[in-house]
C-alpha cells in the first residue's frame, strides 16, 4: 500500500503554476461523471453552489478587467460553464425523475430553497419567471453581446493589416526594438483570436437558453408520466411536486446562466483603458454636474405633480442636486491644489553619469509641426511606409540594410519644414505641405502655374507648389506633379544614395559579414581577419560605395581579395582590382541591355599629358585643371541633353586619378575604366573632352 501511494504521489519539487494544468481535465472529468453516474442530493446542493459561485467570480473578473485581452481566456471558460450548467441539468433531470415523489427535497436543499422561496411556493408565478428569465437572457443580453461580438471580430480582422502596418512602421523609424514589435504583432493576432471566439462562444449561451426551455417542458411531461403511471399519485399533486422541482432546477441554473451572458456582454462592449468598468461607469456618469442638475430639475417638477409620489421624486432631486455641488465643489478646488514642492535631492543623485552622453543617431529627420501626421504612426502617416519602402529597396540595390531614420518633431524649425541629418549635421532640408502636390518642371512643361514657386529639394529643377484642383491641369502642361510625403521620400532616398558609403559604417560591415557566413561559411571563415583585416574590407566597401558601386556580389568581392589581399594590402589599389572583378555588374548597371555604349572620352593628347604627370608624381597644373573640369561640366550637360549615361571612359590608370578629381565638383559623373567594360560591347563616343 505504500508504495502504491508512493507511486500516486506527485513530484515534490512541481511548481506551483504547474497545478493549474489539472484544472480543466479535473473540470471535464467532472462535468462527464455528473452526466453519466447518479449523484446524491447533497453532492447536487455543492455542485449548484459551485456554479453560481463560479459566475459570480467570472462577473466580477470581468467588472474588473481593464483591457479586454486580460480576460482572454473568457470564451474558453464560457463554454466550460456552459457544459457545467448543462451537466446539472442532466444530474438533477434524473434525480428529479427518480426521487420527485418523495417530496420537495428530492434534488437537494438548493432546489427547493429556488423552487419554494423565491417563487412562493406557486408553479404557475414560477414557470412565468423562470420564461422571463430566459426571454431576458436569450432575446436581449445573449443576442446584443453575440451581434457586439460579430462587428468586433469583424472590424479587428478588419483593422489588421493597418495595424500590422504601423507596428512595421514605429520598427522602421526606431521608435520601438524588436521584441516591442514582436509582442504587439502577437497581442494583434491574439485580440483578433478573442474577439472571433467570442462571436461563436455566444452561440453557446443562446443555445443553453433553449436547452432549458426544452428541458423544463421535458421534466414536467416525464415528471407527469413517472408520477401518475408508476408512482401511482394524484394528477394535481404529480404537477405540484414535479413542476416546483423542475421551475427550482430551471432558476438555479438560469440565474447563473444569466449572470456569465452579462459577464460576456461586460467583455465584448467595454473600451479599453486604464480603468475597469466600475470607474468607467462612474467617473464619466457623475462627471458633469450640469447634468445632475438638469435631472434634478426634471424630477423636481414631477414631485410637485399632484398624485405623483412627492416624498420619493422630491427625495431624488436632494440627493441629486447634493451630488451635484459636491462634484462641482471638488472641480473647483482642483486647479486651487497647491502643486507638490519638489525637495531637493541629495547632490549625488544629481550627479552627472554616461547616461547623460546623447550619442548622435546614424540618420536622422527632423520636421516641423505641420509635418507631424505624415510622420506620426497613430494618424496612418503616409511618409513612414514610404522610408521602409526606401530602406529595403535601398539594400536590394546596394547590398547593406541603412540605419533606421530616427524621426522626431523640432518646434524651432518652421512649420512646413523638414531637414535631414547624417551623424547630427544637416545634410539636407526643404519644405513641403501636406494637402498640396509639387509640380516639377522637367525642363519640356509648357506655361507657367499658379502657385507658389520653389526648387525641387532633391535634384534641384523649378517647381511650383499648387492646389489639389490644379493637379489634372500640370499634368495636361507637362509638368512632374506628385504629393507633399513623395517629395520628402525622394529627397531622402537621394540623400541616402548620395552618401551611401558614409551610412556603411563598421557595424554594418560586420552584420554583412555574418551575412554573408551564414550563406557561405567557407569563404568567410579563413579570409577574414586571417588575410583581410575587417579595418581593410570596411574601408574598400566604402571606396566601392563612394563610386557608386553596389556591393552585392559579396562572393565575387572576397573570392578576388582573397586571391589579391595576400600581396596587396592598400585598400585603393584593391579597390582598383575589385572593380575590374565587378566589371560586369558595373557595365550592367550604367548600360543595360546589349545596346551599344554612348561615353565621354578623352582626347588622345590630353590622356598623353594626363599619363605623364601621373608617372612624374606631381599634380595636375592649375589651368589645365581648370580647364579639365569645365570641360568636363560641359561634356556632362551634353550627355544629359542625349539621355545617355553620365559616364566618362579613361584609360585604366587614369580611372583613380580623374574620379577623386572630378568627384567633388561633379558628383553625377561618373568615370569607369576601358578594363571595366564587357569585352561584347559596342563603344560609341559622344562627346571628347580636351579636343578644343
Amino acid at each position: 500500500m505504500a508504495n502504491l501511494v508512493a507511486m500516486l504521489r506527485l513530484p515534490a519539487n512541481m511548481k506551483t503554476g504547474q497545478w493549474q494544468i489539472l484544472a480543466g481535465p479535473v473540470l471535464i472529468m467532472l462535468i462527464l461523471s455528473m452526466m453519466v453516474l447518479p449523484l446524491p442530493a447533497f453532492v447536487l446542493d455543492l455542485l449548484f453552489t459551485f456554479n453560481i459561485a463560479l459566475s459570480v467570480m467570472v462577473l466580477l473578473v470581468a467588472m474588473f478587467t481593464q483591457r479586454t485581452l486580460d480576460f482572454a481566456a473568457f470564451p474558453t471558460i464560457l463554454l466550460f460553464t456552459t457544459l457545467l450548467r448543462l451537466a446539472l441539468n442532466v444530474a438533477s433531470t434524473r434525480i428529479i425523475l427518480m426521487e420527485g415523489h418523495t417530496g420537495a427535497a428530492a434534488a437537494g436543499k438548493v432546489v427547493e430553497a429556488f423552487g419554494h422561496f423565491l417563487v412562493g411556493g406557486n408553479f404557475a408565478i414560477g414557470i412565468v419567471v423562470f420564461i422571463i428569465l430566459v426571454i431576458i437572457n436569450f432575446m436581449v443580453i445573449t443576442k446584443g453581446a453575440g451581434r457586439i461580438a460579430e462587428v468586433g471580430a469583424r472590424f479587428v480582422l478588419d483593422g489588421m493589416p493597418g495595424k500590422q502596418m504601423a507596428i512595421d512602421a514605429d520598427l522602421n523609424a526606431g521608435l520601438i526594438g524588436e521584441d516591442e514589435a514582436k509582442r504587439r504583432r502577437a497581442e494583434v493576432t491574439q485580440e483578433a483570436d478573442f474577439y472571433g471566439s467570442m462571436d461563436g462562444a455566444s452561440k453557446f449561451v443562446r443555445g443553453d437558453a433553449v436547452a432549458g426551455l426544452l428541458i423544463m417542458a421535458i421534466n414536467i411531461i416525464g415528471g407527469l408520466l413517472v408520477g401518475v403511471v408508476q408512482h401511482g399519485m394524484p394528477v394535481g399533486n404529480a404537477a405540484q411536486s414535479y413542476t416546483l422541482l423542475t421551475i427550482g432546477d430551471g432558476l438555479v441554473a438560469q440565474i447563473p446562466s444569466l449572470v456569465i451572458s452579462t459577464a460576456a456582454g461586460v467583455i465584448v462592449t467595454r473600451v479599453s483603458s486604464d480603468q475597469d468598468v466600475g470607474e468607467q461607469m462612474v467617473t464619466q456618469l457623475f462627471a458633469n454636474p450640469q447634468v445632475m442638475l438638469l435631472c434634478a430639475g426634471v424630477l423636481g417638477l414631477l414631485g410637485m405633480v399632484p398624485g405623483m409620489p412627492n416624498f420619493v421624486f422630491l427625495l431624488f432631486t436632494a440627493a441629486l442636486l447634493g451630488l451635484a455641488w459636491w462634484v462641482r465643489g471638488r472641480q473647483m478646488a482642483e486647479p486651487q491644489t497647491a502643486q507638490p514642492v519638489v525637495v531637493a535631492e541629495n547632490p549625488q543623485a544629481v550627479e552627472a553619469s554616461w547616461r547623460d552622453v546623447q550619442l548622435e543617431d546614424t540618420l536622422g529627420m527632423e520636421v516641423g509641426y505641420r509635418l507631424i501626421p505624415m510622420v506620426d504612426s497613430q494618424q496612418d502617416g503616409e511618409l513612414l511606409g514610404r522610408i521602409r519602402s526606401i530602406r529595403k529597396k535601398f539594400a536590394q540595390e546596394m547590398g547593406f540594410l541603412p540605419p533606421v531614420v530616427h524621426i522626431r518633431d523640432n518646434m524651432d524649425l518652421p512649420p512646413a519644414r523638414y531637414r535631414i541629418l547624417l551623424k547630427g549635421v544637416e545634410i539636407g532640408s526643404g519644405d513641403a505641405y501636406p494637402g498640396r502636390w509639387l509640380a516639377i518642371n522637367p525642363g519640356t512643361a509648357a506655361g507657367n502655374l499658379p502657385g507658389e514657386k520653389t526648387i525641387d529639394p532633391a535634384f534641384g529643377l523649378e517647381a511650383v507648389w499648387i492646389e489639389s484642383a490644379l493637379k489634372e491641369q500640370a499634368q495636361i502642361q507637362g509638368f512632374t506633379v506628385v504629393e507633399a510625403s513623395t517629395v520628402v521620400a525622394t529627397h531622402l532616398n537621394h540623400l541616402i544614395n548620395l552618401y551611401a558609403q558614409e551610412l556603411f559604417g563598421r557595424q554594418e560591415a560586420q552584420q554583412l559579414l555574418d551575412r554573408v557566413n551564414q550563406e557561405m561559411p567557407k569563404l568567410t571563415e579563413d579570409l577574414v581577419p586571417g588575410v583581410v583585416t575587417l579595418t581593410t574590407l570596411h574601408k574598400v566597401l566604402q571606396n566601392l560605395l563612394a563610386e557608386k558601386v553596389p556591393i552585392r556580389d559579396m562572393r565575387t568581392i572576397l573570392e578576388t581579395l582573397a586571391e589579391h589581399a595576400p600581396i596587396q594590402t592598400d585598400p585603393a589599389e584593391l579597390t582598383t582590382v575589385l572593380r575590374v572583378a565587378l566589371g560586369r555588374a558595373i557595365t550592367q548597371q550604367w548600360f543595360p541591355g546589349n545596346d551599344e555604349v554612348k561615353v565621354i572620352g578623352l582626347d588622345a593628347g590630353l590622356e598623353r599629358l594626363l599619363l605623364q604627370a601621373l608617372q612624374g608624381g606631381g599634380g595636375l597644373e592649375p589651368g589645365l585643371a581648370d580647364r579639365l573640369l569645365e570641360q568636363s561640366r560641359e561634356a556632362l550637360q551634353r550627355q544629359e541633353m542625349l539621355g545617355a549615361p553620365p559616364v566618362l571612359l579613361v584609360n585604366h590608370a587614369l580611372r583613380p586619378l580623374l574620379a577623386r578629381f572630378l568627384r567633388r565638383s561633379l558628383p553625377d559623373l561618373v568615370v569607369l575604366s576601358n578594363l571595366e567594360l564587357s569585352d561584347n560591347r559596342q563603344i560609341r563616343m559622344t562627346a571628347t573632352i580636351g579636343g578644343k
